[in-house]
C-alpha cells in the first residue's frame, strides 16, 4: 500500500477515533451507560487502527493529528447545531 492511500486511513480513522471520543463524553455526561459503552467500543477500534499504522510509520502521526482535529471539530459542531434547533 503506498504512503498517500496509508495517510488518508490513518487520517480517517482518526477522524472516527476523535468522533467516537466526543460522543463518548457526551454519553456519558448525559449518564447513558449502554450507549457511552458502545461508543467506547467503537473508538478502541477505530484507536487500534491508527495506532498499529502510525507505530511502523512515524511520520503517519501526523495524518492522526490532522484527523484528531476534524473529528472533534466535527461532532463538537453537530451537538452545538443540533442544540440550537432545539432552542
Amino acid at each position: 500500500m503506498n504512503y498517500a492511500i496509508k495517510f488518508i486511513i490513518v487520517m480517517v480513522a482518526m477522524i472516527v477515533t476523535d468522533m467516537c471520543w466526543a460522543t463518548y463524553f457526551i454519553k456519558i455526561e448525559e449518564r447513558k451507560a449502554v450507549q457511552a459503552g458502545l461508543w467506547a467500543t467503537l473508538l478502541f477500534f477505530s484507536g487500534a487502527v491508527v495506532t498499529t499504522n502510525y507505530v511502523g510509520d512515524h511520520s503517519l502521526i501526523i495524518a492522526a493529528a490532522i484527523g484528531s482535529f476534524i473529528g472533534t471539530w466535527v461532532t463538537v459542531e453537530n451537538k452545538k447545531r443540533k442544540e440550537n434547533k432545539n432552542v
